[in-house]
Parts: structure tokens; C-alpha cells; sequence
């Protein structure tokens, strides 16, 4: 297997879960090893600048911001939504200074159905996005936020996280609870098919080694469809005849040994909101049994082993590294990304 050590740029990356940012409030963050100041205005926009003053190279997030600016706390230099500095106090009259001249970075934000999205250009590039390539949207909620919204940190390379994310032969050893699944295997044949940015499982009506917690849903058997795009978001949407549920996880790298893992949680069934406390509790635990097998996989990758993919439980995998590989040959080469997936039917034991 090739191993494609990079972060893919000139991509949406999930930044903050909406409710996270209060108007008039600053939270720093690093994405991909990159410091960003994320604000809200007191009018709610949301903008994101590079966190590090240009003149003697503080945080900005160390400064303070008023609901409008952001003020260097070392000499006040402030800046505005778009990164355009404003201010210097220590200029005197007569003093002409282009104050262009000591912007700093700003990034493309867009907020949608309660999560804030943040697109990572080139290192030192603040170029606009492409127009094709647009953030997610979960299907049959407008613009609801999610009801629930779970945040963990895996120690590993963003590609290590990807790859547990659609990794579809794990679960009856990394997740066998009851309330999940039991350890038995069984025959699992699905259909794929390309999507933009990535692929999709055709809608199918859920295995008998599915977890209990779908049959509470209401309204039917439970058909779901899941969908991959890069750089690595999973949408899993489960529906009946009255009713959905629907997952987005996303992940987003913050350095070379970190990663962040974002679950959010939609849902139309009036039931799951009382049992918000539980689904929060099985959520977080779900998400660590995943974390935990990582963390021990760190150990044997400190050896740069070859890791060998297989049919067909791996061809998702295999799919991965080649969107990633494209995606980024296609913005080398000026061109128009040709989605390498085929349509394919997969046969594994899970």
C-alpha cells in the first residue's frame, strides 16, 4: 500500500460545531498545523483569520476581540472580518502607511445546518474555493442544527482516522456491545457506486446483525444509505416511512499526530430527544472504542511497517488513497477531478 503522507488542501474541513462560538467570541484552533482564529461578530457572522500578528508574530488570539476586531494585545494593531488591518496606533500624522501592506490571512467559513466549515487553501494562498465544490448538507433537515454533536481527538495521522471511519470489517472486534452487535459474522454484500467527491452504498435495509438501537426508530424496516467524500466526511442516513436519522461524521486533521473526530447527530423521532443523555453516553463510548484501537495501532506504525490492503473489505480504503491522489493531481495539473470509483458490488465478512 502507498502511503500518501499529506493533508489534502483546497478542501472544506469541519471546523466547530455552531453553538460552540457565541456572538462576540473568539476560539483558536490549529487545522492541519495551522494556527486560525475562528470569531463570531455580536451580528453573528462567522470569519476566520490566521492567528498570528504580522508585525512581531504574536497570537492575536492572546489580544482581544470587541465583537468587530480583533486587537493585538502586544502594540493594538487590529483587523478586521476580512483580515485588513485597520489600526495602528503608533502611527503619528503625517505618517502615510499603506496599511495593506500588514493584512493577515483570512479563510473561507461557511455555516450550514449548525456546523461551521472552514476551507484550507495552499499554505500562504487565501484563494476563493472552487465553485463545484461546496460544503455538506444532510438531506430532509433545511437548515436545522444537529440535536446532539459529540468532539474527540485521535492520536494518528489524519488517513489513519479516515480509514477506521469506513473501515467496514472492525466492528465485531472493536465495537461488540450489546447494544451494537454481537461478535458473530456474518455475509455482507453491498453495492457502491461514485458520488462527487467520493462514493456512495446504495440504500439497503439493515443486516439482523444491526444494532437494537435502529429498531426504535418507528415507521418500518430501517433502509439506510452511507456516502464518502473527501477529505474524509460520512454521512449515514437511515430512514422509515415516517421517519430519519441521520449521522455526519467529519474529520479534520490538526497536526501531524492529531486528529479530530466530529459526529453530529440528526433525527425526527420525538422519542430520541428524551433520550438524548443515553444516546450522548453510547455516542462518546462508540467513538473511543474506535479511538482506543488507534492509539494501540500507533504502536506498530512507529516501525513504518507495509500494510497490505485485501479484497473486498479494503476497497474502500483503496478508493480512498486514489480520491486523494486525484483530487490533488487534478489542482497540480489545472484540471477537472475525474472521480477514479467505479461502480462495484463488494462481498465481505462482518
Amino acid at each position: 500500500m502507498t502511503n500518501d503522507n499529506f493533508f489534502l488542501r483546497n478542501v472544506w474541513y469541519y471546523a466547530l460545531p455552531s453553538d460552540r462560538l457565541k456572538p462576540g467570541k473568539a476560539i483558536a484552533r490549529t487545522f492541519l498545523g495551522e494556527p486560525v482564529l475562528l470569531c463570531r461578530t455580536q451580528a453573528g457572522k462567522v470569519f476566520a483569520l490566521r492567528d498570528i500578528c504580522p508585525h512581531r508574530g504574536i497570537p492575536l488570539s492572546c489580544g482581544r476581540f470587541d465583537g468587530q476586531e480583533v486587537e493585538c494585545c502586544y502594540h493594538g494593531w487590529r483587523f478586521d472580518y476580512g483580515g485588513r488591518c485597520t489600526v495602528i496606533p503608533s502611527l503619528t500624522e503625517g505618517q502615510n502607511v499603506d496599511l495593506n501592506r500588514y493584512n493577515v490571512q483570512s479563510y473561507e467559513i461557511r455555516e450550514k445546518q449548525g456546523n461551521i466549515w472552514i476551507y484550507m487553501p495552499e499554505p500562504g494562498k487565501s484563494q476563493s474555493p472552487p465553485p463545484e465544490m461546496e460544503v455538506p448538507e444532510i438531506p430532509g433537515f433545511g437548515d436545522r442544527p444537529p440535536q446532539l454533536v459529540e468532539v474527540m481527538r485521535f492520536p494518528c495521522f489524519v488517513d489513519h482516522a479516515v480509514l477506521g471511519l469506513i473501515d467496514p470489517a472492525h466492528s465485531p472486534y472493536v465495537h461488540r456491545v450489546w447494544w451494537w452487535r454481537s461478535g458473530q459474522l456474518h455475509d455482507e454484500i453491498k453495492q457502491f457506486d461514485p458520488s462527487p467527491y467520493g462514493f456512495t452504498m446504495r440504500k439497503h435495509q439493515l443486516p439482523v446483525n444491526t444494532g437494537s438501537a435502529y429498531k426504535f426508530i418507528g415507521g418500518g424496516i430501517p433502509e439506510t444509505e452511507i456516502s464518502f467524500r473527501i477529505p474524509g466526511i460520512r454521512i449515514e442516513n437511515t430512514t422509515t416511512t415516517k421517519h430519519q436519522v441521520c449521522n455526519l461524521t467529519a474529520i479534520t486533521p490538526i497536526s501531524e499526530t492529531e486528529t479530530e473526530v466530529n459526529f453530529a447527530f440528526y433525527w425526527t423521532p420525538t422519542w430520541a430527544g428524551f433520550a438524548k443523555p443515553l444516546i450522548r453516553l453510547f455516542t462518546r463510548a462508540f467513538l473511543d472504542q474506535d479511538r482506543r484501537v488507534v492509539e494501540k495501532q500507533q504502536i506498530g506504525l512507529k516501525y513504518d511497517p507495509v500494510l497490505r490492503l485485501i479484497k473486498d473489505s479494503d476497497v474502500q480504503a483503496q478508493w480512498y488513497y486514489q480520491l486523494k491522489r486525484e483530487y490533488a493531481r487534478s489542482l497540480a495539473e489545472d484540471r477537472p477531478f475525474i472521480n477514479p470509483v467505479k461502480s462495484q458490488l463488494l462481498h465481505w465478512r462482518a
